[in-house]
């Protein structure tokens, strides 16, 4: 068993998240204690695979439970690939590392789920079971991570978990991984200019995410740089898709963090909404994305995936127009400040592969559909046209 290295008192005192742990150990030289408030833009690897048909094709997505995982799954499944999905905890029926979790059995009703779908137990930080995951794949979807401002649930694990990652596609020689970052590693930076386009080069600044105890952003920025640092190291093949709020309907039967960003406006529990803005894109996008960078040989850095930047003003408007049964907020609140202007941003490297974003209008109508259906909005005993409301909106 490989012993975790000495978890520097600096930063985070973490010790006691370790003591039953397995993991593969950090690099003292690269290790995210150390890192770089800006760390440098990737470079594109200069060897580039021919991507095989997809037929016989084996690839891992861990964290296959996920909101964005779930899509994935399902859209690789459609596309013919063989799927091993690692999930965390255990249900009641085991065999070995493979079983059965009621809370993931929406992945087996999936299409093409029971001939080509696989359910793996792994846990980020235990080496030996992302190793047997991964053992045999041709290609790696990396998604899971922790979502909390949590310090102690978010940073360290989402680091080690990455490089855990990045070490067993080494050992199975995959072809590419395909890392799920996040917005939240390019947009904090407090010295950018309102005029700048944020694009793939735009990275948050650590101290400023640090200084504002901001560990969600701390952490993805601080995860997708040990992804680049440890691919480069062990001559991994890696491509990052930076998502910003993602929204759409649901598979899993639970919420996610972001689609409870438009539960709280329909079901009473906000009373007005913040001024501010927020980048929001759609889950079968982002789930297509990650597909579209894995598929193409060519594919290489970073991949800001987004399709508009909205006012939270504007956000409920749409949702009050669409769902007027709803007690939607209707007042801002800090209206006394200068209203927020949404900033630029380029999502053409993705739009260069092919992809075409769906609205934000339909996206949020899909997700509300979702909620309903789901069981976690009750559906009004009236309600309009909304497709014709979109029709026309559109």
């Amino acid at each position: 068993m490989v012993k975790p290295l000495a978890v520097p008192a600096v930063v985070l005192s973490l010790r006691t998240f370790f003591t039953k742990r397995t993991f593969f150990p950090l690099n003292p030289e690269t290790s995210f204690f150390t890192l770089s408030p800006k760390p440098p833009n990737p470079q594109p690897s200069s060897e580039k695979f021919n991507m095989p048909s997809v037929s016989g094709q084996t690839v891992c997505v861990t964290g296959a439970g996920g909101f964005i995982a779930s899509w994935m799954v399902k859209l690789l499944l459609e596309k013919g690939y063989t799927v091993r999905g690692t999930v965390r905890n255990p249900g009641k029926i085991e065999t070995q590392t493979c079983f059965y979790d009621p809370k993931n059995s929406h992945l087996r009703n999936l299409e093409g789920a029971e001939e080509r779908l696989t359910l793996c137990k792994a846990d980020l930080l235990d080496f030996e079971s992302l190793r047997l995951a991964i053992n045999g794949c041709d290609g790696v979807f990396h998604t899971a991570s922790p979502v909390t401002d949590d310090p102690e649930e978010m940073v360290e694990p989402a680091v080690i978990g990455t490089k855990n990652v990045i070490v067993a596609a080494a050992e199975a020689k995959v072809r590419r991984v395909v890392f799920t970052s996040s917005i939240g590693a390019v947009t904090m930076d407090p010295n950018r200019s309102p005029d700048t386009v944020v694009d793939e080069s735009c990275w948050s600044d650590l101290e400023f995410c640090k200084n504002t105890k901001n560990w969600y952003c701390y952490g993805k920025a601080v995860a997708e740089q040990a992804a680049w640092d440890e691919a480069k190291e062990r001559g991994v093949d890696v491509v990052v898709v930076n998502p910003v709020l993602v929204m759409g309907p649901l598979l899993q039967p639970t919420l996610n963090a972001s689609v409870i960003h438009v539960l709280k406006y329909l079901n009473g529990s906000a009373k007005t909404y913040a001024n501010s803005v927020q980048a929001y894109v759609d889950v079968k996008d982002v789930a297509l994305a990650h597909i579209l960078v894995y598929e193409t040989p060519s594919a290489s850095g970073r991949y800001l995936c987004a399709e508009s930047v909205l006012h939270r003003g504007d956000v409920v408007e749409i949702l009050a127009k669409f769902f007027p049964e709803y007690p939607v907020p209707t007042k801002c609140k800090d209206e006394t400040k200068p209203r927020a202007k949404p900033y630029n941003f380029s999502n053409q490297k993705l739009k260069d592969l092919g992809l075409e974003f769906t609205t934000v209008k339909q996206s949020l109508y899909e997700t509300v559909k979702s909620l309903q259906d789901k069981g976690h909005l009750p559906i009004p005993t009236q309600q309009q046209d909304h497709e014709s409301i979109i029709r026309i909106q559109s």
